[in-house]
């Protein structure tokens, strides 16, 4: 089996490449970026560029579509529905044209907007910002594709955050700020947050190559059992051996501490760390229910706390040189 990544240079790519050589697949990337870590199966181009992506499938059994503009701050906005959108078009088409049947689609919990309560596949449909919103018309691309194409498998991922050893992005930043010593505990703590790490998540792309080869399928995908705030501060104070405050700051002044500092980004015209917005979203529970990959057959090859401890100690114990980081993703 041979199978094609397309959007593989980045965090989640770059693991699953990993994991699919580990286990002698043969494996290709295609990305507008070139692949730090496997530039020897990588070839540069854009998903926009149909023709090239037509001839560069050739021979594959299976692609896995992960390019997406995913960032907060892409500009023009254009951009989060040329890429995901338009480009799942060009990727169906091309897949089409080499006779291929099978694809994998990397989307996100973000279609099911904020502040909806474990949400699981079935959900109403809410996104609130372009990223939520240009995924969602994607996968409403293959809804419409397998009305006539009954014939493929198509199978359609919801991972929630993911993080991981060289991620930048909201887990890491979190970690960062509570491993700092500085950190402050806004509200009771007992607020859930639903994780995915980077190793379960290709670990279950993975699986689904293998074992879900028929039909359309979608799955959340959130290890289990989630984490409280609390838990995740007592965590990082066991791995890093590190005393962390368990000062407990009322919910009511931390928002006005981030309306203050609301305030002073706007005097200033500077993008600040802290801020009302960032406050709600710390205090907030944001879960998602996995039952559905957790009942496929599917066992995580790590425990959530695994994989934590793993990113705190790469992160923030061992002394490896850490020239190549990934943007949030």
């Amino acid at each position: 089996m041979k199978i094609t990544l397309i959007g593989g240079s980045g965090f989640v790519g770059t693991r699953l490449i990993d994991l699919l050589k580990q286990e002698n697949v043969d494996v290709q990337n295609i990305d507008k970026q070139p692949s730090a870590f496997h530039p020897e199966i990588t070839t540069i181009a854009n998903v926009l560029d149909k023709e090239k992506i037509t001839n560069l499938l050739k021979s594959t059994d299976v692609v896995v579509l992960l390019a997406a503009e995913h960032r907060d701050d892409v500009s023009p906005v254009s951009l989060y529905y040329d890429v995901n959108v338009k480009g799942m078009k060009n990727t169906l088409e091309a897949m089409e044209t080499n006779g291929i049947k099978r694809i994998i689609f990397t989307s996100s919990v973000a279609v099911y907007g904020l502040n909806k309560e474990n949400p699981n596949e079935e959900h109403e449909k809410d996104p609130f910002n372009h990223y939520g919103k240009s995924k969602w018309q994607a996968e409403q691309i293959l809804q419409e594709w397998y009305k006539t194409h009954s014939d493929w498998n198509i199978n359609i991922l919801r991972p929630t955050v993911i993080f991981g050893e060289r991620n930048r992005g909201n887990v890491y930043n979190l970690l960062k700020q509570i491993a700092s010593g500085k950190f402050l505990m806004v509200g009771n703590g007992n607020n859930v947050k639903s994780m995915a790490y980077v190793g379960n998540v290709t670990a279950f792309i993975t699986f689904l190559t293998k074992n879900k080869i028929n039909g359309y399928n979608v799955f959340n995908y959130a290890d289990k059992p989630d984490f409280t705030t609390n838990h995740l501060v007592s965590l990082v104070s066991k791995v890093l051996n590190k005393h962390i405050p368990s000062v407990h700051v009322p919910f009511w002044i931390g928002m006005f501490g981030g309306y203050c500092f609301d305030i002073l980004a706007f005097l200033t015209r500077k993008k600040l760390s802290i801020s009302s917005v960032r406050m709600k979203k710390f205090c907030a529970t944001t879960q998602f229910d996995a039952i559905k990959a957790m009942s496929s057959g599917f066992v995580p090859p790590y425990s959530l706390e695994k994989g934590l401890s793993c990113t705190l100690t790469f992160e923030f114990i061992d002394k490896t040189v850490k020239d190549i980081i990934f943007e949030s993703e």
